[in-house]
C-alpha cells in the first residue's frame, strides 16, 4: 500500500508543473553519445508523456556516433573542428542516409508504439530549415555545413496543434536546394528561439556542465553566459561541448525561459527535470 501512496504523491508533486507547461512548447535535443537502446526507451516514454498531458514537445535529434560508424565502414575519415563535423560531398550523403533514413524513422516509430502521433522531418521538408554555407571557422572550410537562416515555424506549430510530435533531423537546404549538415545542438537552439519555446533541454552523456570535464563532483547547477564564455576561452569547455553551450547561449539571449543541459542516460531525465521539485543537470541563465 505504501508503494501505491508514494506513486500517488509523485503524481501530486507533478501536477503544478504539468499545469504550468500545458500547451507550452518544450524543445528537446537528443542524440550523439546520449543515444543508446536503454536510454532511448525511457526518453521516448518521457516525450510521449509530455504530449499526453498537454505539453507540446518538439524533438531535435543528432546521430554522430552512427554517422561515424557508417563512414568508417565506407573508409571515409571523420574529421571535426571545434565540435563541428567537416562534411564533404560523400560525408553529406552518409549524413542524410543515417539521419533521415534511419534514426529519424526509428524515433517516430518508437513514439508511435507508445500511442503518440509523431512525424519525422528534415529541414528539406517544406523548407523547414533554410541555411547558407557556414563561413570558414579559424580558416578551416567545413564543407557542406550550414548556418541557419530561417525556420518554418508555421509547419511546426500546425503539427503540434494537430496532435503530432515533430521529430527533426539537422539537415537544411540553401536557396539552390543544396543539402547541408547542421549541428543538432544549433538546430535545437534555433528551433526553440523561433518558436519562443518555454524550455530548451539538451540531453547529453554527462550530468551537465562541469568545471573539470572528467570530474562529476564539479557539476555546475546554474551558470551564466559570461561564465560559459570564460570557460570556453580557458579551454575548460572544448570539443563537442562547444556547439552545445553555444546553443544554450543563443537560446537564453533570444528569450527562451529556461535552458538546461542534463544527462540523457539516467532513467526518465525529462520528467525528472520538468515535473519534480528538484531539477537535475545545469541551467544556463543570462
Amino acid at each position: 500500500m505504501q508503494e501505491l501512496i508514494n506513486k500517488a504523491n509523485i503524481l501530486c508533486e507533478a501536477l503544478p508543473y504539468i499545469r504550468k507547461l500545458a500547451k507550452k512548447t518544450v524543445v528537446i535535443k537528443y542524440g550523439g553519445n546520449a543515444m543508446n537502446e536503454e536510454a532511448t526507451a525511457g526518453i521516448m516514454q518521457d516525450v510521449a508523456m509530455l504530449k499526453i498531458v498537454g505539453v507540446n514537445p518538439v524533438l531535435v535529434h543528432g546521430g554522430g556516433p552512427e554517422i561515424n560508424a557508417l563512414l568508417d565502414k565506407l573508409h571515409i575519415k571523420s574529421q571535426f573542428h571545434k565540435g563541428l563535423r567537416i562534411t564533404d560531398k560523400a560525408s553529406m550523403e552518409v549524413v542524410q542516409m543515417v539521419m533521415a533514413g534511419k534514426i529519424n524513422k526509428n524515433i517516430t516509430s518508437a513514439l508511435a508504439s507508445l500511442g503518440v502521433k509523431a512525424i519525422g522531418l528534415t529541414g528539406k521538408d517544406a523548407a523547414l530549415i533554410t541555411v547558407k554555407k557556414l563561413p570558414p571557422q579559424d580558416g578551416v572550410d567545413l564543407g557542406y555545413v550550414g548556418e541557419v537562416t530561417g525556420i518554418n515555424t508555421k509547419l511546426i506549430r500546425m503539427l503540434c496543434e494537430d496532435e503530432f510530435v515533430p521529430v527533426i533531423a539537422g539537415i537544411g537546404t540553401d536557396e539552390h536546394g543544396e543539402s547541408y549538415n547542421i549541428n543538432a545542438d544549433t538546430v535545437a537552439s534555433e528551433v526553440a528561439a523561433a518558436l519562443n519555446a518555454e524550455k530548451l533541454i539538451y540531453l547529453t552523456d554527462i550530468d551537465g556542465i562541469r568545471r573539470i570535464e572528467n570530474d562529476p563532483s564539479t557539476l555546475i547547477s546554474e551558470i551564466s553566459v559570461a561564465e560559459i564564455n570564460r570557460m570556453i576561452e580557458s579551454g575548460q569547455i572544448a570539443g563537442g561541448m562547444i556547439p552545445k553551450v553555444k546553443g544554450c547561449i543563443n537560446g537564453v539571449e533570444r528569450g527562451i525561459g529556461r535552458v538546461h543541459v542534463i544527462n540523457g542516460r539516467i532513467p526518465h531525465p525529462i520528467l525528472l527535470e520538468l515535473f519534480t521539485d528538484k531539477g537535475i543537470g545545469t541551467m544556463v541563465t543570462l
